[in-house]
């Protein structure tokens, strides 16, 4: 009886040493992002124009409407305006919850006057700590991911070191806080951690009861929060189905985890205004063809050749029908689903070659090009590329001996135990090899996705490093003799995340102490004036036209309308970004006009950073890009070349000749802008 009350007392401590080390992890890794913010932008000190600046592009659109709904006289009304939205794009009336996914905003502002916020903290103070908390919260669900893998807590103290460490490639929020991913990966790191419990062998009854309900609420939240949240759960849903294609004993809770997709698919459906996108998803093509498929499958002795056919016509079945029925619905259900993500992922692998400016425009962005050398290098400096790539290489290679095993008949015991150095046995351990694999192979393509994938190599590595089974599972093939192999695993398991601490310690925490202690200067005076030009001489019912991303600021910052802004899922904003930035281009003042006043443009604003732009790659600027989609320069052999016979838009407008100021009145400048009005009375000249 003692014995047992030793062992109960030695788990509960256990556990309750991890939860208090995964909380203060999130806690302290929160607290770290609000300090260095601070110290960057020296925010609590800025006035609020001065901080507005700070939200630069997409981020901007999304906090203005935060403040919009904290404007409204009551929430009902927000949000009816917020759907029913014509005063920021000009001729557009937008359903801006919908096509921004704009639930994060609803939630803050409802959140800041319900609790009496307002009396206590600044907007914007109120809406970047919960942006702040919900990175803890990242932090605590990645950490709780490798301790259910690994079984030590010290995975999770790793995990959230090389988290930390190499937050360069982990997470965008330094840069651009109110972002969707950054509001919606806590929520699938939660969800991950969920389904990692619920994949266990031996998980009993009430945490497996826990874990599919934290997965479901998980699962719909992060699919509220982004709209490409269901590509990321159709990558996910691969990884299940071919966890369950390799016979592993999860078929059950595997298809328990589909109904929540489906459930979460078509509550999204019903709650984002009937959002097409969903029902076209191949989320929903997939798991409606597997639920078709297990109606379809015949009972036969498992481990029969009989029952290896069966798996092989299963896996031919769910495939077509997966593609059918995608193309069924796209057929019958009215969608624009991102049509230019096709055509831009054809361009980007070669299928196809394009003269269009946004295509080639999306094609230059750095997110969107494959890694470079120094995304790498960072990685192997700081460990974490090589003992991931060890760990990846063990898990990979045990799970294809258990699926040898089971081709060839062999059952797999029930339960696993440390000295079979069997750990690709464990159904989660071999859905986490898919599912980084998969990210992986997307991250090697597009840069952009390693802020997806890299936080779970942090995880996977932690975990495999600190697990003695993965040792095992290498000192097996290895056949040690010398040393008893239980022994030097467990020694392993210690040893090796010990040093690497110890190492990562050494190096790299005086770096992060210093990023602390050192103030940086984030200045811009020219933006800060040209907003407060807006504000004091624009009439209210004036429209700007000018970059996307000034367009962004000048929302959030002046509240006045513009004609276009810096979002790239819907094709009549990018059709109005690509007219507008013809302000760039070889084209004549009669030309920019027309364009200008189609869109009911009263102000133009041209950047001098963008006309006089010297990028590091030619052919990348927007000045070049705007020529190669109107044929003044040549883009590959064979193109035919059409000069223009007027130069740079941008460049002559400042010079004030005849026609351009027939056309166009400069009312204000500073080194970086030039506010133009747009004349309304013109006698057309050439």
């Amino acid at each position: 009886m003692a014995e047992e009350e030793d062992v109960l007392f030695q788990r509960f401590a256990k556990i309750f040493i991890g939860c208090l080390a995964a909380v203060t992890s999130g806690m302290m890794y929160a607290l770290y992002l609000s300090a260095y913010h601070e110290r960057k932008f020296w925010f609590s000190n800025r006035q609020e124009l001065e901080r507005e600046i700070t939200f630069q592009g997409d981020s901007a659109i999304y906090y203005s409407y935060y403040k919009d709904m904290l404007k409204a006289p009551s929430f009902e009304r927000g949000v009816y305006e917020l759907t029913h939205n014509n005063k920021t794009v000009s001729l557009k009336t937008i359903n801006a919850v919908q096509q921004m996914s704009l639930y994060p905003e609803l939630i803050a502002s409802i959140l800041y006057q319900a609790t009496g916020s307002n009396e206590i903290i600044e907007p914007v103070y109120f809406y970047i700590g919960i942006v702040f908390g919900l990175q803890g919260i990242y932090v605590t669900a990645l950490f709780v991911t490798s301790w259910l893998m690994s079984g030590t807590w010290l995975a999770g103290m790793l995990t959230v070191a090389w988290f930390v460490i190499n937050r360069v490639d982990t997470t965008r929020i330094e840069y651009s806080i109110p972002l969707r991913e950054n509001w919606a990966l806590p929520y699938f790191a939660c969800q991950i951690a969920a389904l990692t419990g619920y994949l266990k062998s031996n998980l009993n009854t009430y945490g497996e009861r826990f874990c599919y309900l934290l997965m479901s609420a998980s699962t719909y939240t992060f699919m509220m929060m982004w709209e490409y949240s269901h590509y990321l759960l159709f990558l996910q849903a691969i990884s299940l189905f071919l966890l369950d294609t390799f016979s592993v004993e999860q078929s059950d809770k595997v298809y328990e985890v589909y109904k929540i997709y489906i459930f979460s698919l078509f509550l999204g459906y019903l709650l984002q205004f009937e959002n097409p996108a969903l029902l076209v998803s191949p989320l929903l093509s997939l798991v409606a063809a597997l639920m078709l498929a297990k109606c379809l499958q015949l009972n036969v002795k498992k481990g029969s050749f009989v029952a290896k056919i069966i798996k092989v016509i299963n896996f031919y079945l769910v495939c077509t029908l997966t593609i059918t029925l995608n193309i069924i619905m796209k057929m019958f259900v009215p969608h624009k689903e991102n049509g230019h993500m096709l055509k831009f992922l054809e361009v980007k692998f070669g299928l196809n070659m394009t003269k269009n400016f946004t295509m080639n425009w999306l094609l230059c962005q750095e997110s969107l090009q494959a890694p470079s050398q120094d995304f790498f290098l960072r990685l192997t400096q700081s460990s974490l590329l090589p003992f991931y790539i060890l760990v990846l290489i063990i898990c990979f290679l045990s799970m294809l001996q258990v699926i040898f095993r089971r081709i060839n008949g062999k059952s797999l015991k029930e339960t696993v135990t440390l000295e079979d150095g069997r750990i690709g046995e464990r159904p989660e351990i071999i859905y986490h090899v898919i599912h980084t694999i998969l990210l992986g192979s997307l991250a090697m393509v597009i840069e952009g996705l390693k802020y997806i994938w890299i936080p779970y190599v942090c995880m996977l590595a932690a975990f495999g490093v600190c697990s003695p089974e993965l040792w095992m599972t290498l000192f097996k093939w290895l056949r040690l003799r010398t040393v008893h192999p239980i022994l030097l695993a467990l020694i392993l398991s210690m040893a090796v995340p010990t040093i690497i601490g110890l190492s990562l310690w050494k190096e790299f925490f005086p770096r992060l102490m210093t990023e602390l202690m050192e103030l940086q200067e984030f200045y811009d005076p020219d933006t800060v004036e040209l907003m407060t030009w807006i504000k004091r001489q624009a009439p209210v019912a004036a429209v700007f036209a000018g970059s996307p991303q000034l367009m962004g600021a000048i929302k959030l910052c002046t509240g006045w309308m513009v004609t276009s802004l810096p979002l790239y899922n819907d094709d009549d904003l990018l059709k109005r970004n690509e007219n507008i930035y013809q302000i760039y281009s070889k084209r004549s003042a009669e030309d920019i006009y027309k364009i200008l006043t189609s869109y009911k443009a009263n102000y133009l604003i041209v950047e001098d950073a963008i006309c006089n732009e010297v990028g590091p790659m030619r052919g990348c600027r927007v000045k070049d890009l705007l020529d190669i989609a109107n044929g003044h320069m040549v883009c590959e052999e064979g193109d035919k070349l059409t000069y223009s016979k007027y130069g740079r838009f941008c460049h002559e407008v400042k010079i004030n000749y005849s026609p351009y100021v027939n056309y166009f009145t400069r009312v204000y400048w500073n080194r970086s802008y030039f506010v133009y009005k747009i004349n309304t009375v013109i006698s057309f000249q050439s």
